[in-house]
């Protein structure tokens, strides 16, 4: 192997696409100067449609966690009654969060693996009627599962005056969001997933009527004030010092996705989703999520006749391929592997190679080209039926 040759398939941080790079090596601008207003005013409008959003969305320089207490903080206020929706990790981390702000928190424990169910939130929001704010993940990170998000926000409308805030780290800009239609107040991505950047920046979108509580919420907050970043952002500025570098590389993000058109970003997605699972079925690798339930972004497998870890290490050492294990309870039971943002059917066709001979190494009896021969015909059966 090439001592400098890796290829980095983990659900995050993702590739950067080189011309992402270049971008972002531009020389350094004033933050309060005429260009960065402009760039900020560029970005603005083309925001929107990766959020599915008419409101505005805001650059908050921060990881997706800071995001995701900015949306706690500014969203709940003391004392409120709150329920979270834990399908993994990145759920259990809301409730870690709203647990320090000694909200009153309410959750419901899916079984990792498994999406949230409508039906039980809507009779969970009927026997608690004081709740304010849901707190969901959209794609949960640690397990590939896809909540229904859609269909939960419906519920929480129907059923309370709850606001609506869903974890879209791992998949806004690779997956189809239709915030204002389906329902959702505050919607949160960071940067390093499939917005193909650096870690380091959080943008979040706020409905009509999330804004206006958090207005009247009287929660402490300074750096992560959302009604400050949105009315800065109404004059094309930010309260802070913006991650500037990352805002170059982003105005590069927009124009890809411009470019390959939010539609066929979305296809390309679905399409390494069934690519993938569909080697790992011919591989006889068990897939921690059901069909329904899978994200577009990643996929988690559990395996039961060999080790993950070992499987991990002899990839990275071998091939320089790196995948993901499990987090929590599910270390050293399961790996992900992350097809998102810059990532492409043939990443996915490299990768389920790759993977093969890690397996044969591991001593689990595959046929070499199984797994790569299923993705090839899943790839040519959906570009068959889109042409």
């Amino acid at each position: 192997m090439l001592k400098d040759q890796a290829f980095l398939r983990i659900p995050g941080p993702t590739p950067i696409p080189p011309s992402v790079q270049h971008a972002m090596t531009q020389p350094m601008i004033g933050h309060r100067g005429r260009e960065a207003k402009e760039l900020i005013q560029k970005l603005r409008p083309r925001l929107k449609p990766v959020f599915g959003t008419e409101q505005e969305v805001m650059m908050v320089a921060g990881s997706g966690t800071a995001g995701l207490e900015a949306a706690v903080v500014n969203s709940a206020k003391p004392g409120d009654e709150v329920l979270v929706i834990a399908t993994g990790a990145f759920g259990d981390r809301f409730k870690k969060i709203c647990n320090s702000y000694e909200y009153q928190t309410h959750v419901i424990e899916v079984s990792w693996g498994s999406a949230a169910d409508p039906a039980e939130i809507e009779e969970y929001l009927k026997q608690h009627p004081n709740i304010n704010v849901v707190f969901s993940t959209f794609c949960e990170t640690s397990t590939g599962v896809f909540n229904p998000v859609r269909q939960i926000g419906e519920v929480v409308h129907r059923t309370s005056n709850a606001l609506f805030v869903v974890d879209g780290v791992s998949c806004i800009g690779g997956v189809e969001s239709k915030m204002d239609d389906w329902g959702i107040d505050v919607l949160v991505t960071g940067s390093q997933k499939a917005m193909m950047l650096p870690a380091g920046l959080t943008l979040i979108a706020v409905s009509e009527r999330a804004m206006r509580r958090m207005k009247e919420n009287p929660q402490p907050r300074f750096y992560l004030d959302l009604t400050t970043y949105h009315d800065k952002l109404l004059t094309d500025s930010t309260p802070f010092t913006p991650a500037l570098s990352l805002l170059f590389g982003l105005d590069q993000v927009l124009n890809l996705i411009e470019e390959e058109g939010m539609d066929n970003v979305v296809k390309r997605h679905e399409t390494m989703k069934s690519m993938t699972r569909a080697a790992c079925r011919a591989l006889g690798l068990p897939l921690l999520t059901l069909d329904r339930d899978a994200s577009p972004t990643v996929t988690a497998i559990q395996p039961d006749d060999f080790d993950p870890e070992m499987l991990r290490s002899i990839l990275k050492k071998e091939f320089g391929l790196s995948i993901a294990g499990g987090q929590q309870h599910l270390k050293g039971k399961i790996f992900r592997i992350g097809h998102m943002g810059y990532s492409s059917p043939a990443d996915v066709l490299q990768t389920i190679s790759l993977l093969e001979l890690g397996l044969s190494k591991t001593g689990k009896q595959i046929e070499l080209g199984k797994g790569v021969a299923a993705a090839q015909t899943v790839y040519t059966e959906l570009e068959n039926r889109r042409n």
